[in-house]
């Protein structure tokens, strides 16, 4: 059974709310700019979970100014308080704070902002210049004015989320920072207020934003099985020329793949992801490409090929009027790798005067799937 849920669209409201709370426990925060979905009612239960039952969730709702540039939809951003309340409810939200911008900023745009650093001045901030600025600036105010123990984001907006914990930890704001995995609708599509915006065709080509970050994905771990099997069977090497030697040049070629694979590179990754958008560039209607980046979690610089550890690989493209963003993190190095059974002895190559001596009776190889 569902909580009621109390919507308080004033700075008095909510402290109201917060100082008269039914039991002292810890208290989330999740903010929003409202049209709610699955991806927002999933950090809303995230929220629950940490704090539990006796605690106290709060959800804004405001769709801030500061952070839409010239020519942005701020506008035409969708507003959809009543459907938010219930899904703030169902989710577990005690409270939905809801302001409207001269409550947030009495007097009008504030003379005194957060400036994003240099971490907002690629990707996302060079496309959208000062965007980060006002994204810090509405989470620094409203970690004031919820003053909460726990506060989620969703990792979707990886940059902003890197963002928000560097400002956390450079202005000790006494916060616990929590990122919640993306949601994504049954064909990979990662949910998104703007996705409603998109036509029919238009959604299909939207979905090569996650089928690119997908094609990186397996990239990489193809890569990755084949340096682990490298690693795990010794005379790899020997065993393809010998293979060669007799005639088996699928079985050969198999064992040279393996024999020659690295731990998965990031320029591979990245070449499998450009590939896929590369293509959709020429689909009706096109994808546009904003930016294609492997990055560092918690710098955003670009990684360099040989890089070991988590990187981000994030992109953004325009379909139609429609600008989205979608990222997925990837683990570089070797996995663990199980070693296989023993295999058969390894081939001799012929003789001009027949088999080798002792050479063991072969039979057609069985690794290396045929296509």
């Amino acid at each position: 059974m569902s909580r009621s849920v109390q919507l308080v669209p004033t700075r008095e409201a909510l402290q109201h709310a917060l100082d008269h709370r039914a039991a002292p426990g810890r208290t989330a925060v999740v903010m929003t700019m409202g049209a709610l979905h699955e991806g927002h009612a999933s950090l809303v239960r995230a929220a629950r979970a940490k704090v539990g039952p006796e605690g106290f969730v709060t959800v804004t709702v405001f769709v801030n100014p500061l952070q839409f540039g010239a020519g942005e939809d701020l506008d035409r951003y969708p507003r959809t308080l009543e459907a938010d309340l219930r899904t703030a409810q169902q989710a577990g939200a005690d409270v939905v704070f809801a302001p409207s911008a001269d409550e947030v900023y009495p007097g009008g745009e504030p003379q005194v902002r957060i400036a994003a650093g240099p971490m907002a001045q690629c990707l996302e901030g060079a496309s959208r210049p000062g965007h980060f600025d006002g994204v810090l600036t509405v989470v620094a105010k409203f970690l004031h004015l919820t003053r909460p123990d726990v506060a989620l984001f969703g990792q979707k907006d990886a940059q902003q989320l890197a963002l928000i914990r560097r400002m956390v930890r450079d202005l000790n704001f006494p916060v616990e920072i929590v990122g919640v995995p993306t949601v994504r609708e049954s064909d990979g599509l990662a949910l998104s207020s703007r996705n409603r915006y998109l036509s029919v065709a238009e959604r299909r080509t939207a979905l090569n934003l996650s089928g690119a970050l997908f094609a990186a994905r397996d990239r990489l771990g193809a890569q990755q099985a084949l340096h682990a099997r490298a690693e795990a069977t010794p005379g790899t090497h020997a065993r393809a020329a010998a293979l060669s030697a007799i005639g088996e040049a699928r079985a050969a070629a198999d064992a040279h793949a393996v024999a020659q694979a690295g731990p998965g590179g990031a320029d591979g990754v990245r070449a499998a992801a450009r590939t896929v958008l590369d293509e959709a560039a020429h689909a009706v209607p096109p994808l546009v490409l904003d930016y294609l980046a492997l990055v560092d979690p918690a710098t955003f610089a670009e990684v360099p090929d040989d890089h070991t550890g988590e990187a981000i690989l994030a992109v953004a493209a325009r379909v139609g009027a429609t600008r989205l963003i979608d990222n997925i993190l990837l683990t570089f190095g070797p996995p663990a790798f199980e070693p296989p059974a023993p295999e058969s002895p390894m081939p001799q190559a012929p003789t001009p005067d027949g088999p080798a001596p002792d050479a063991p009776t072969l039979e057609p190889p069985t690794f290396g799937a045929a296509k």
